[in-house]
């Protein structure tokens, strides 16, 4: 699908979000400067948790407690980006947190997949010849993950890989 704006890119996260529970796993893809971290960010808002929700390059994880009336599903979200291997990923003890919050991670296709039976994966491209903010979106999980949107691919291209 295509993203002509990062606001674009940002509702897409906001309506993943709203579809997240406990225990889901969202792995973000993409090249730097791709938006992982805007959709990220929607993926906090469509969850209603404290902002704001930045990238964690440094800290490699932060913890975003939800809003007093919120929906009541916290968010960790990690950058894999500075991990060097699987075993980093584990140290963060991801799958404790999963008993009850929601659990995003950029830069971990091929790490943090396994962290979840299901999970979603997103890739996000800057197509050649595009305009500067058009991103291209592939989504890739259970149903219940994947929003009606507009342009989305069909079903079949959106199982678990």
């Amino acid at each position: 699908m295509e993203l002509a704006t990062p606001a674009d890119t940002e509702r897409l996260g906001r309506a993943v979000g709203e579809r997240l529970r406990p225990g889901d796993v969202v792995v973000l893809s993409g090249l730097l400067g791709a938006g992982k971290t805007v959709l990220a960010r929607g993926i906090g808002a469509g969850l209603g948790v404290r902002g704001p929700v930045t990238s964690p390059t440094f800290v490699i994880a932060r913890e975003h407690p939800p809003l007093p009336g919120g929906r009541g599903v916290p968010l960790v979200h990690v950058d894999a980006y500075r991990l060097g291997a699987t075993v980093e990923l584990d140290d963060l003890d991801l799958d404790t947190d999963l008993l009850a919050a929601a659990v995003v991670v950029e830069w971990g296709e091929g790490m943090a997949e396994r962290l979840a039976d299901e999970h979603l994966l997103i890739r996000l491209q800057r197509p050649s010849g595009g305009a500067d903010d058009t991103r291209i979106a592939q989504l890739r999980g259970p149903d219940r993950l994947i929003p009606n949107w507009p342009g989305l691919a069909a079903r079949a291209e959106t199982r678990d890989p």
